[in-house]
């Protein structure tokens, strides 16, 4: 298979395909504990892109270089002047999203699994980032909060659609309202974090690589049918399960991944 990254060299992210699918991405700002400026917005939809048209891939882990794993808006930011031909926020710039919502939804867009490692600090938009993610491991110390009214403004990232079903109603709604901080180990209670590790990257890596070891089609459709589950009725659901399970029994894959089971070995799919 090949293991090409199509993303450019650059100085706020970067990818690195190792040979089981996994996908390290990495934001590299870390002199800026990895605060979002303009360019790093442009460099993390980029990644986004690549990761979607990239061979191989069979799950992604995404963290920070440096001392955090995103600080939020890099508060220079308050001060630029928007370029005239700027879309306007209410402008559906990638599918349902503007440029800021993309950053964070396109990791549950991606047809693959993602798994964010936190730890240093977490805040505003980056928080909304890793909430994207289809797990998050923490380090039980990481700083985290939904800062954004602390600026007098609103999570405006995509927040408030990933948050459905991971955090209880009244409690996000006083994290967002007081934008107080709070630990990893407390994150994973609330359920902003599914774990919490004190080596979150090499957990995250590891289980991105437990990823990596199945039936890539059907790790593919999970993925989807997780979205349907949320964003769709019952009747719906149901559908869609049948759907995808038709298409993916007695396939190639589907065969390798019982005659491995059965033979107590390593499986050996072909990559979609």
């Amino acid at each position: 298979m090949s293991h090409a990254p199509t993303l450019a060299a650059n100085d706020r992210v970067s990818i690195d395909l190792a040979e089981n699918g996994v996908a390290q991405v990495r934001l590299t700002r870390g002199d800026k504990m990895n605060a979002l400026d303009p360019e790093m917005f442009e460099r993390i939809i980029e990644a986004g892109s690549a990761l979607h048209s990239m061979k191989g891939l069979r799950a992604v882990v995404l963290s920070g270089e440096g001392k955090a794993f995103c600080a939020g808006l890099d508060t220079a930011s308050f001060a630029r002047t928007p370029s005239p031909d700027e879309p306007d926020l209410t402008e559906r710039t990638y599918g349902n999203s503007n440029k800021f919502q993309q950053v964070a939804m396109q990791w549950r867009k991606l047809p693959v699994p993602v798994i964010a490692s936190m730890h240093g600090v977490c805040f505003g938009g980056g928080l909304q980032i890793a909430s994207g993610a289809d797990i998050r491991i923490a380090h039980p110390e990481t700083r985290m909060a939904i800062m954004e009214l602390k600026w007098g403004l609103v999570p405006d990232m995509g927040g408030y659609a990933l948050w459905r079903g991971l955090v209880r109603d009244d409690v996000l709604r006083e994290l967002i309202y007081t934008n107080r901080e709070f630990s990893g180990e407390e994150a994973q209670s609330l359920g902003l974090a599914t774990y919490t590790d004190t080596d979150p990257l090499a957990r995250a890596t590891a289980i991105a690589s437990e990823i990596a070891n199945r039936n890539p089609h059907a790790i593919r459709a999970a993925k989807r049918l997780q979205a349907s589950m949320l964003e769709r009725g019952t009747d719906a659901i149901l559908l869609e399960e049948s759907i995808e399970q038709h298409a993916i029994m007695r396939t190639k894959n589907q065969v390798e991944a019982v005659m491995a089971g059965m033979a107590k070995r390593a499986p050996s799919f072909e990559d979609v």
